[in-house]
């Protein structure tokens, strides 16, 4: 069974930073995309970054909002991703969830999520 475990969400100040960090767990053969997206109160799920592994290189695709803000980050080894947020905004404050396209060691691609943990930008 693969899991995503987020961390380091919390209360943050407008302009400030934090932090995310997910690490997958399992029985993984392939994580072939890690990433996060986010659900703003009262709206849809939406992108911030996922990183995609291509066999040879990873490469990162961001949300439309995150205008170099945000960085994800993956560390293959370890089966983690990291989302480094800065100058956040109140509009910033949601729900982070963590995504992984993950073969499991007996079956195809599959997505899985994270429970979510909830980031608040407030004075």
């Amino acid at each position: 069974q693969v899991q995503l475990v987020e961390s380091g969400g919390g209360l943050v100040h407008p302009g400030g930073s934090l932090t995310l960090s997910c690490v997958a767990s399992g029985n993984i053969f392939e994580i072939r995309t890690m990433g996060w997206y986010r659900r703003p109160p009262g709206q849809q799920r939406t992108l911030v970054a996922v990183v995609v592994n291509t066999g040879s290189i990873d490469y990162t695709e961001y949300g439309d909002f995150v205008t170099g803000r945000f960085t994800a980050s993956r560390d293959n080894a370890k089966n983690t991703v990291t989302l480094q947020m800065t100058n956040l905004k109140a509009e910033d404050t949601a729900v982070y969830y963590c995504y992984g396209l993950i073969r499991a060691d007996t079956g195809g691609l599959q997505s899985y999520w994270g429970p979510g943990v909830q980031v608040t930008v407030s004075s």
